[in-house]
């Protein structure tokens, strides 16, 4: 038996021990699962003993890496108590989920990086819907993200703080040969009889596609049918193009080779943003991100509505701070 452990191969047994998943563990340590899966095998080798069962389906403690957890976890809070007493610890990375690099939340993460030191680091992610990402902030796998969160279930929002940021004006995206492209703006009245994708049958962006439903009843408008998740802008784009949708959208939105992206009005439609982090959660980066959101929402008036008819579900009204 050692009698020197590195702490780092404790670290690395911990992660594995509370996720269950090589993946999920190498990406909550910021290291790579070889790197990972290296550390296991050497910490095993040192014990002389196997701490886990693996298989092509699942990871499980054996009965000795069920004896060393509570181990692990005491060395390793007695060494953090350690080095806490002589040295500030560096802050980790912050994980923030901005969905696409163009709009609202990437805006406001740029702004955000201008406020903090480079010790402070802002590390984007591009998960697809906050309904998806939300569970991933519950769960601390992800810090931050943006998106529409009266639609959230009440029990994962009584786990989360949020900001508003934006009444975001929703739009169409258009083939180019579509009769209502060569329009600068498209009243909704203009879309009855029209069928657009609004990512139904992805479960990850219940949100957005729930508001698409709610805008579309009773103007003749139908969602398209539901269609498995599209992961990437670049499949996205070829999907779109090869079925020839219409698409609903946002104002600020990935540009589409062959198809024009005209706002809808009369009334404008807006998609509700706020910035949701985990209740509790505390990093100077939050902190950045929530100066940064409050300093473009009065720059640019994200939060007021537009002089001209507008349309918001009540509830997102209530969540968002808006009369009238």
């Amino acid at each position: 038996m050692p009698y020197d452990i590195d702490p780092r191969l404790l670290r690395a047994f911990l992660a594995v021990a509370e996720e269950l998943h090589f993946t999920r563990a190498a990406a909550r340590l910021y290291v790579a699962q070889q790197a990972l899966s290296r550390d296991i095998r050497r910490l095993e080798r040192e014990l002389d003993t196997a701490l886990f069962v693996r298989t092509t389906r699942q990871v499980s403690l054996t009965a000795d890496g069920t004896r060393l957890l509570p181990l692990a976890r005491r060395v390793l809070t007695a060494h953090d108590e350690l080095a806490g007493a002589f040295r500030a610890a560096p802050e980790r990375p912050l994980l923030v989920d901005v969905g696409v690099p163009i709009g609202t939340a990437h805006g406001v993460l740029e702004a955000a990086r201008d406020r903090v030191p480079d010790s402070c680091e802002l590390v984007a992610r591009f998960h697809s819907g906050l309904t998806g990402a939300a569970a991933e902030v519950t769960a601390g796998r992800l810090d931050v993200s943006f998106g529409r969160i009266a639609a959230l279930p009440p029990g994962i929002r009584a786990g989360l703080d949020h900001q508003p940021v934006r009444l975001e004006p929703m739009a169409v995206l258009l083939r180019e040969d579509h009769p209502l492209a060569a329009r600068p703006a498209v009243a909704l009245a203009g879309l009855a009889g029209e069928t657009l994708y609004a990512a139904a049958g992805n479960p990850r962006t219940a949100e957005w596609t729930d508001l698409a439903e709610r805008l579309f009843a009773g103007r003749g408008i139908a969602a398209a049918e539901p269609f498995p998740e599209i992961e990437g802008s670049q499949e996205f784009v070829r999907v779109v193009r090869k079925r020839g949708w219409s698409v609903l959208a946002s104002v600020e939105f990935i540009e589409v080779p062959g198809m024009v992206l005209r706002p809808l009005v009369d009334p404008v439609p807006l998609s509700p943003v706020s910035m949701v982090w985990r209740r509790g959660l505390r990093h100077p980066g939050l902190d950045a991100l929530r100066a940064a959101a409050r300093e473009l929402a009065a720059r640019h008036g994200w939060l007021a509505p537009p002089g001209s008819a507008w349309w918001l579900p009540e509830a997102d009204a209530r969540m968002m701070g808006v009369r009238g």
